[in-house]
């Protein structure tokens, strides 16, 4: 894969490509977390169309961006304006290439705009030290909406509450402010 990697806002257009991205990175770069079983690869892949992708694309509270190398898409990314990084995926021969950690940086870069000052999301336990590595704290297991055990992540983008970041243990940060 080439180096260049272009980050762009997500349009509806691009929902075949990118649901093909997500269905291929949860299938191939997942295994160990859905270890081929159907009651939780189906579920997990079920809301993966071009239409849903599409959908989600048009929300207005979703801000969602792919990114693309020599003209292909090899990794997608959504924010929800409550907060939550609702898909981060890397085709996998991108992997380890910067395009996960691109994607990160601009959803971040974002949700500051937008004044959001922590954000979370469910991780498969496979990707969890990919947001260790980015500020993610781990806040302990949860079930995904699909069935999935997950990790329970959350990240300050402020810095009023450092002092609370080294207590993974918590929920949630409670400072005030």
């Amino acid at each position: 894969m080439s180096t260049r990697i272009e980050i762009r806002k997500a349009v509806p257009e691009d929902a075949p490509a990118a649901c093909t991205l997500l269905r291929r990175s949860i299938e191939e770069c997942r295994q160990d977390d859905h270890r081929n079983h159907p009651e939780v690869l189906g579920p997990w892949l079920g809301n993966k169309t071009p239409a849903t992708v599409a959908a989600w694309f048009s929300t207005p509270s979703n801000f969602a961006l792919v990114a693309e190398s020599e003209g292909q898409l090899v990794g997608m990314a959504l924010l929800t304006q409550a907060g939550k990084v609702a898909l981060c995926y890397v085709l996998p021969e991108a992997l380890r290439c910067g395009v996960g950690r691109a994607l990160l940086a601009a959803l971040e870069d974002q949700a500051r705009a937008w004044s959001i000052t922590k954000l979370h999301l469910n991780s498969p336990a496979g990707a969890t030290a990919f947001f260790e590595r980015h500020g993610y704290l781990n806040a302990g297991k949860e079930k995904s909406c699909f069935g999935l055990d997950c990790d329970l992540m959350w990240k300050r983008l402020d810095e009023r509450c450092a002092a609370d970041e080294g207590a993974a243990r918590k929920r949630f940060c409670n400072c005030s402010g």
